[in-house]
Parts: C-alpha cells; structure tokens; sequence
C-alpha cells in the first residue's frame, strides 16, 4: 500500500521530437495523422478465442512524427485527426527504426482535440538507428 505521502507526480509532456532508442516511461500529446491495420488474426486461448489486432500508426505534434503501434483495444482509439494522449510509452525497436508503443503498464486516451499542427516532414521512424557494442578497455 502506498504512503499517504507518496503523491501522484505529475506528468511531465514531452515532444516526439526528444524520443529516443531505449527509453521509456514518457507521456505525450499527439494527433493521429493515419492508421494502418497490420495483423488481424484469432487465435484459441484455452476456453476462449482471443483476437490479436495490431495497427501501425504516424502520430505527432508540432516537432515530428512517429509510427506508434496499436494493440487490440488501443487499434479503436487511433482515429485519424484524434487527439490522443499517451502515458508510459516506451520507445521498441523495429528493424533499427524507433516505434513509440503502450503496454500494460501505460493508457491510450482520446482527448480535445489539440491545436498544433502536426509536423509530418520529421518523421524519427525513418531514421536509422545502428546498434554499437561498446566493448570496455
């Protein structure tokens, strides 16, 4: 149980433009310019039958762009020219490009609708990330 001490910080809004590869935990405001379903399959899970959906989404605010993946219930909020705000997301690799996406520890809601242009010529899914070993001397 928590302390009656311990507040609730309050969440500290970043821009796409300061993600970067391997980080996590960060809340943003951004509008959803498409959507894209990528898979859509059932699958038996035990006695039920479970459906995975899974969308590929370019989201952004007034820095840039970047592919957010939707899952299952997150797919039906991403309308495009929606105002979503992400809490905990956390940057995946993909191919050795950043996708922001929310697991179950994170919230994808939809709210007002914000009033920023989305800067879609700074897409940060497009570029490409090398993965260094650095070896210690």
């Amino acid at each position: 149980m928590a302390s009656p001490t311990a507040a609730l910080r309050k969440p500290t809004f970043i821009k796409v433009d300061q993600l970067r590869p391997g980080t996590a935990g960060h809340t943003l405001i951004v509008k959803v310019v498409s959507t894209k379903l990528v898979l859509q399959k059932t699958r038996p899970d035990g006695a039920q039958v479970r459906s995975v959906r899974i969308a590929e989404c370019v989201v952004g605010d007034d820095t840039g762009v970047i592919v957010f993946t939707a899952r299952n219930d997150q797919v039906d909020l991403m309308k495009e020219g929606s105002t979503i705000i992400l809490r905990n997301a956390k940057i995946d690799m993909f191919k050795g490009s950043m996708r922001l996406a929310v697991d179950k520890w994170g919230r994808v809601e939809v709210t007002e609708p914000g009033d920023f242009v989305v800067k879609e010529d700074n897409n940060l899914s497009l570029v490409e990330y090398e993965l260094v070993n650095v070896v210690d001397e």
